[in-house]
């Protein structure tokens, strides 16, 4: 399975998200630091989901970092993230 789908399925689970968007930007960073052939290093989620409501941006982003899971994150170069409730 690709990173790009764990990431989705890993976010589906986790928070029953109403949007959710996960992009392999890696290509545009190829000679960049991180870069892998063949992409799945670097990525931009938009996330959108009701259990953000009453989180900061900081809680946010661990929340997301906890349900990818240490082993998925330490695979992964550069992680953008647009999170709203």
């Amino acid at each position: 399975m690709s990173r790009r789908q764990q990431i989705e399925d890993r976010l589906r689970a986790a928070f029953s998200p109403r949007e959710l968007q996960v992009v392999d930007d890696s290509e545009s960073h190829r000679g960049h630091a991180g870069y892998q052939e063949g992409g799945e290093s670097h990525f931009n989620v938009a996330i959108r989901a009701e259990e953000f409501k009453d989180m900061n941006r900081l809680a946010r982003h661990r929340a997301i970092h906890a349900a990818l899971g240490p082993e998925l994150i330490a695979e992964i170069h550069a992680l953008a993230l647009d999170v709203d409730a």
